[in-house]
């Protein structure tokens, strides 16, 4: 392994090809963005993939294919993707509704979006026991739906919907706020209809942020862990998530097992958000390319 000294030289030798000599003020500012980067990003998710490369193969497979770790994989990632989906209709919607309406409320609506940014997780899981448990707010309507949200998976669900909500909803607003009305009002005198309008004039330009959204969305109810603690049961094969096993691994001291269960979520996670990403891209080229056919 290169000693940490190493790192600042090859990074200014990096920004100046190889070449000794002073750093221009923008070379300077990058150095630091650069620096800043990789002890901050870089160095703690290399660590953890060189600490997981230096076990046996055999043990890596062992560990990452047991059935509690691949039950709580599948049900990590499935929960996360539906709470994603959820939230990138609703989340749209609501945005909409602070956007374009005005009525009572609206601010204090506005900012409550952005309660679950600023309650530690711990004090959200809480809060949706009390809300959601068998003596709530909310027991009328679960029992005549016949459903039981806390310490159940519908509860992980909602923790996840919970956290991840604000990202939806923060990213498609100020799209939303710089959209210009005069192609709605084009559209409108074409004879176009709301949905029509909405779909082939409004719902392209939102597209890019939307996706944007998702994915942080999706990111952020991967990694939630405070939350769901507390309103899950936490039982292997039931609704046991990754952070929560992670975290129980790491109470058994059983840190070889815990490292290589992080990493293969580190993997599987930016494989996912490097498709995603790729996917976003492209459909970014084909709207533009779309929009230079038609003018």
């Amino acid at each position: 392994m290169i000693p940490l000294f190493f790192i600042p030289p090859f990074i200014i030798l990096f920004i100046t090809k190889g070449k000794f000599r002073f750093l221009t003020k923008f070379e300077l500012v990058l150095a630091c963005a650069l620096h800043y980067g990789t002890f901050i990003l870089a160095l703690p998710i290399f660590f953890l993939l060189y600490k997981t490369k230096q076990q046996p193969w055999n043990i890596l497979l062992q560990t990452a294919l047991e059935p509690v770790v691949l039950s709580a994989y599948g049900f990590t990632f499935l929960t996360a993707l539906l709470a994603t989906i959820i939230n990138a209709v609703f989340g749209l919607i609501l945005a909409w509704v602070l956007v374009r309406y005005e009525f009572p409320g609206k601010k204090l609506l506005d900012a409550t979006v952005d309660l679950p940014f600023a309650l530690p997780t711990s004090v959200g899981g809480l809060t949706l026991m009390t809300v959601f448990n068998d003596k709530g707010w909310i027991k009328p309507i679960c029992s005549w739906l016949n459903i039981k949200i806390v310490f159940n998976p519908l509860g992980v669900l909602l923790a996840m919907i919970f956290v991840s909500l604000p990202f939806v909803v923060r990213t498609i607003q100020p799209v939303l706020q710089n959209m210009e009305e005069d192609l709605e009002e084009a559209a409108w005198c074409l004879g176009a209809s709301p949905w029509t309008t909405f779909w082939h004039i409004l719902f392209p330009p939102l597209t890019p942020s939307l996706l944007t959204g998702t994915a942080l969305g999706f990111s952020r109810a991967l990694g939630e862990y405070g939350s769901i603690v507390l309103i899950a049961s936490n039982i292997p094969m039931k609704d046991l998530v990754i952070s929560v096993l992670l975290f129980q691994k790491l109470e058994q001291y059983d840190y070889k097992s815990a490292t290589i269960i992080a990493s293969f979520v580190l993997i599987i996670s930016f494989t996912a958000l490097f498709f995603l990403l790729i996917k976003f891209s492209y459909g970014k080229k084909l709207f533009i390319n779309k929009s230079l056919k038609k003018n």
